[in-house]
């Protein structure tokens, strides 16, 4: 499926499934999808990074991203990736936070007219 992101109703199938780089290196596991509320379609995921003491989630664009049987690739480095914004494993990501993802990866970033949050976890 390449060049195809799965369908956000599809994340039970995908959860826990490895996320890798553009150049096969592990970046993390799939936590979550945050879907674009101006088209309602899957734009970023949430990557749980980090030691088991000090697990966190990082935000990546899933533009670009392909899907396998066994992973989730990304189009961004890892290092990249790693650094993102990031949020507590049991936390959402605040509306005044969302600028900061987009920003991170040179994405630019438009609230809903009336000032509505841009990503939301289904």
């Amino acid at each position: 499926m390449e060049g195809t992101v799965f369908e956000a109703e599809d994340i039970r199938k995908w959860r826990d499934r490895d996320v890798v780089d553009r150049e096969g290196r592990k970046i993390g596991t799939l936590e979550s999808i945050y879907v674009d509320t101006a088209t309602d379609k899957p734009a970023f995921a949430t990557v749980t990074v980090g030691m088991p003491t000090r697990r966190r989630l990082v935000f990546v664009p899933l533009g670009g991203a392909t899907v396998s049987p066994h992973y989730l690739k990304v189009t961004y480095p890892r290092d990249l990736v790693r650094e993102a914004p990031s949020i507590g494993t049991d936390d959402v990501l605040p509306a005044k936070e969302e600028e900061a993802v987009f920003a991170h990866y040179d994405l630019s970033y438009q609230p809903g007219a009336g000032g509505e949050r841009r990503l939301a976890r289904p």
